[in-house]
């Protein structure tokens, strides 16, 4: 299988291509343009059979990705924390775009990370909608936050006014989604049976699904929670380090963000997350600790309803 690493950018990116032991560099504008000369280099260099690895940086990846699955090859799309652990064993002391690319194309090699498929058209939308949603609750706050401490008459008339267009593409929004969901009736069951989780509420549902359209795909919950980031991280080292295990953080933030507060209720409701929250805390562990601990379940029983198609059953582990 012939490799390609690609270290993306906004404008453009650099390739680093391996084909038996010959290797070759490049770079494109990362644009249609580009995407169809690579496809011509990749040619000339009589590459028929490919897996493609870059980094999932921002949105600037989805494009190329895409591209390159739909002219069939393989493509994976690892965490940027990956490549960097990675780069930190080989003790690299320069960076470049190049040598990036390069580093993606042995790292590809050498671990040979899952398949990475597009977000079907439904799920694409869904997630802009509910992005460009919570993106705009957050605008507001900050505006209602101005609003407290303007004190000039003409400042706040138009912060009012701001808000209240605000609050109007808000309400539209939430429709926009609902509707999205009531027209697709795959994502819709799938939003019920997140909901059917106690803690999780149907906005919650809504947003994992967004987030993590691709849940149930995965090989396991704990690959899952650890793409989120929930996964603890133990820090001890000989007889003198002993930190706490705290979580991760090394995955998709927004997940985390989303999972906290509910988390929170079902401590207090979920029967099951309930009963891990007080072996953990009979144990010593920190209340953290077993915040954390529930954001993971949560996770773990979301995966559960949607690999196997079923509501969540609170009696199940019994």
């Amino acid at each position: 299988m012939n490799i390609l690493g690609i270290d993306i950018a906004k404008k453009k990116f650099d390739v680093y291509l391996i084909v038996g032991s010959q290797s070759y560099q490049s770079s494109f504008n990362n644009s249609p343009d580009g995407y169809s000369q690579l496809q011509q280099w990749l040619a000339q260099h009589g590459v028929r059979d490919l897996h493609a690895c870059l980094e999932a940086t921002g949105i600037y990846y989805e494009a190329v990705a895409e591209y390159l699955y739909q002219q069939g090859y393989t493509v994976s799309v690892v965490n940027p924390w990956q490549i960097k652990a990675y780069a930190d064993s080989k003790l690299r002391r320069h960076k470049t775009d190049r040598l990036d690319a390069r580093l993606i194309a042995d790292f590809c090699q050498k671990e040979r990370p899952r398949a990475w498929q597009p977000l079907a058209p439904e799920e694409r939308t869904l997630q802009a909608l509910v992005r460009h949603l919570d993106s705009l609750v957050e605008t507001r706050q900050q505006q209602l936050n101005r609003l407290e401490s303007s004190r000039d008459p003409l400042v706040t008339t138009s912060l009012e006014r701001v808000i209240a267009q605000l609050t109007l593409e808000i309400e539209q929004i939430q429709h926009q989604i609902q509707d999205h969901l009531d027209h697709h009736a795959d994502l819709k069951r799938k939003q019920q049976l997140l909901a059917s989780i106690t803690g999780i509420g149907s906005q919650t549902a809504t947003y994992l699904l967004a987030e993590m359209p691709d849940l149930a795909d995965y090989p396991s919950a704990k690959h899952a929670a650890a793409d989120a980031g929930l996964t603890p991280a133990e820090r001890s080292s000989g007889s003198s380090v002993r930190g706490q295990p705290r979580l991760s953080k090394i995955g998709n933030p927004r997940v985390r963000k989303l999972l906290y507060f509910p988390a929170l209720a079902a401590i207090r409701y979920n029967p099951i997350i309930k009963a891990q929250r007080n072996r953990l805390l009979a144990q010593g562990k920190p209340k953290m600790v077993a915040v954390g601990a529930a954001m993971r379940k949560l996770l773990h029983l979301a995966y559960g309803v949607l690999k196997h198609n079923k509501p969540f059953d609170p009696a199940y582990a019994n």
